[in-house]
């Protein structure tokens, strides 16, 4: 099944060469050969890939937040209920002056989401950083614009087929990954999210989404390339793009995962 892609995309996220490479083994090919196997024009073969492995990203330099940083009520059920029940703009505003965890301390602003209300796809990431707390939207540092060629690519764009939201709405200080608590005290937002768009595909950016997503632990290895679930919608992991920049070989895992994403997309809203 071919999908349209965007060659300036591809260059941005470093994958022109290896498409390149694909033509010229594909064209090599077919000139020894009679009836060269059907291939889809848009997946990095086998050979360029990195072999899978164990998720090896090492600890966050942000670090993790400290177990007693917290000081959190049990989960307010008439909280959750309420949440549950509001509209975009109901919801916007109660993220906005909500001081359910100590993160509300530290933020300029909550950021929200972006994208189409009714967008088929939605990417989650973990949280806002510096740039997002200032601006008020998720994913515009360089992680977002890596995001953003990705989806290009993939021949997707935020505030047309996507919505973009993080696991929480308030940066976390120093840009460390949010705790198990501070995720909990968000997910009526997300949650309520997710209900409002009615995505056909969610998918997760990072552990932090995945796990807040399906509850499992496992590495990103173990995840990808599988069809995870959550609330009856078609989940796909793949890695941050914050951890793309750092770590350009997963580029194409994350294309691959980008493809195997399209693929379920198709069968979910067919």
């Amino acid at each position: 099944m071919n999908f349209p892609f965007d060659d300036d995309a591809l260059r941005e996220m470093e994958l022109w060469p290896f498409f390149e490479m694909r033509r010229q083994t594909v064209l090599h090919a077919s000139s020894r050969v009679d009836s060269p196997a059907k291939q889809e024009g848009n997946t990095v073969p086998r050979q360029f890939a990195v072999p899978a492995r164990a998720d090896t990203r090492p600890a966050s330099p942000r670090g993790a937040a400290p177990v007693d940083s917290q000081a959190l009520a049990p989960a307010d059920p008439d909280r959750i209920a309420r949440i549950a029940n509001l509209d975009w703009d109901g919801l916007n505003a109660a993220a906005a002056a909500c001081q359910a965890c100590l993160l509300c301390k530290q933020r300029k602003q909550a950021v929200f989401g972006v994208g189409a209300p009714s967008a088929p796809w939605l990417f989650v990431g973990e949280g806002p950083g510096a740039e997002e707390d200032d601006l008020g939207e998720p994913f515009v540092g360089p992680a977002g614009k890596l995001l953003d060629a990705m989806l290009a690519a993939a021949g997707l764009q935020r505030g047309r087929e996507v919505y973009i939201a993080n696991v929480v709405k308030c940066r976390p200080p120093g840009n460390r990954n949010p705790s198990a608590d501070e995720a909990q005290a968000c997910a009526p937002f997300l949650d309520r999210q997710i209900d409002l768009v009615q995505p056909k595909l969610i998918v997760a950016l990072g552990k932090i989404a995945l796990s807040r997503l399906t509850g499992s632990e496992g590495s990103m290895a173990s995840m990808r390339g599988k069809l995870h679930e959550y609330r009856g919608i078609p989940v796909v992991a793949t890695y941050h793009p914050a951890y793309l920049l750092r770590n350009l070989p997963d580029k194409l895992k994350a294309w691959e995962d980008l493809m195997f994403a399209k693929r379920a997309f198709v069968a979910a809203a067919g």
